[in-house]
């Protein structure tokens, strides 16, 4: 299968930008996200102005760094120069959990464990929550897939399970994650919630993942979408041993193969060796984008969502940023194709949200330089 062309900066993407491949992706989707709202491109005309003041500030341009893309590209996402504060930014953490660890030694952890870590999120006892208490970000978690009884979480809170989408996944390897009608159902489910989200007042969303064998079909997912070798995405995840390490390259390569017929078919793909995870996170992405909505993205799990994404609507990734590069090897690699580039490099495994939290504050930094900071002759 041909490669993706690596596409320009953000803000510098057009529709002219946009290959042949990626129309005829989008023209051929015929599920239920054919029908839904698509992406728009980012306001070149407001990225332009902040690129001018950017320079009125600086005295040359550039002297702001990173802090410069980032402040453009908001300017972009909001068409307004100089952006807006950042009033209400969620998180929205998706759980599931994957069969793959417990037929295979894909995971440290057992499937199963992953409610635990809900059970805290809900409770604004986890790690995720003390970030975002300090970010001042709003976290909602969503229970998609988790290995336990569809109602062991209502005494912590209804809403985390009520729109689960099954229980756990198939073992990639060998079956399919879920049925085509799930994969689909979850898409949609994540559409619904950003709409949700959005209509709340929500201005950003940080996505991330929790779930126990997560990493597993991420990694087949890009090795799939960027024709990578299984040892070349293959990481530690949660911390396996090297018997683990060559169990889970294993099964990556026996899923990419697997799947090697339904590449052009997204819905077919994330049925067969994705995950209702990853399925709702690619309708949250893409949902985010035409609804004109900035995202920061966590970890390789949500990258794995946004090559999807982006095969679906080839212009959400515009309206994407990445928080962070983990130190799963797909991570990169699905960046590099996405053309997205790190916000922080904080040598960090772990999901969670944490790595895309930890991004708001840079993101908030670079608005405020940008709209209250006097022109360099000023000072």
């Amino acid at each position: 299968m041909p490669r993706d062309p690596v596409g320009a900066d953000n803000v510098a993407m057009t529709d002219a930008n946009a290959s042949d491949a990626d129309v005829s992706a989008v023209d051929a989707c015929d599920d239920d996200t054919g029908a839904a709202l698509r992406a728009v491109p980012i306001d070149a005309e407001h990225a332009d102005q902040a690129r001018s003041r950017w320079v009125d500030l600086a005295g040359l341009g550039g002297g702001f760094g990173r802090l410069e893309d980032l402040g453009t590209w908001m300017a972009a996402v909001q068409g307004h120069c100089p952006p807006r504060p950042i009033v209400h930014p969620v998180a929205v953490i998706v759980g599931a959990d994957h069969g793959i660890a417990r037929t295979k030694r894909t995971s440290a952890r057992d499937p199963g464990q992953t409610a635990a870590t809900m059970r805290l999120i809900g409770t604004h006892e986890a790690s995720v929550s003390a970030i975002a208490r300090v970010v001042d970000v709003n976290v909602r978690p969503l229970d998609v897939g988790l290995d336990i009884d569809a109602t062991a979480l209502d005494d912590v809170d209804p809403r985390i399970s009520r729109s689960r989408i099954r229980r756990c996944t198939g073992s990639i390897d060998i079956e399919d994650a879920m049925e085509y009608d799930e994969a689909a159902a979850a898409i949609a489910l994540g559409r619904r919630v950003i709409d949700d989200e959005i209509d709340s007042g929500a201005d950003l969303f940080v996505l991330g993942s929790i779930g126990v064998g997560a990493t597993t079909p991420a990694s087949s997912l890009i090795a799939s979408l960027t024709a990578s070798d299984p040892v070349s995405v293959t990481g530690r995840g949660s911390g396996i041993d090297d018997s683990g390490w060559m169990d889970k390259v294993a099964a990556v390569r026996d899923a990419a193969h697997r799947a090697k017929d339904a590449r052009g078919d997204m819905t077919e793909l994330l049925a067969r060796i994705g995950g209702p995870d990853i399925a709702a996170l690619s309708g949250m992405l893409m949902q985010a984008a035409a609804r004109r909505t900035p995202v920061i993205l966590d970890g390789v799990v949500v990258a794995s969502a946004a090559l999807v994404a982006h095969r679906l609507d080839f212009r959400a990734r515009q309206w994407w940023i990445a928080g962070h590069l983990s130190t799963e090897p797909a991570h990169a690699i699905a960046l590099e194709r996405l053309d997205l580039h790190p916000v922080l490099d904080l040598a960090m495994p772990h999901e969670e949200g944490i790595g895309g939290l930890l991004a708001v504050p840079v993101v908030r930094s670079a608005i405020a330089v940008l709209a209250e900071s006097p022109p360099s002759d000023d000072r």
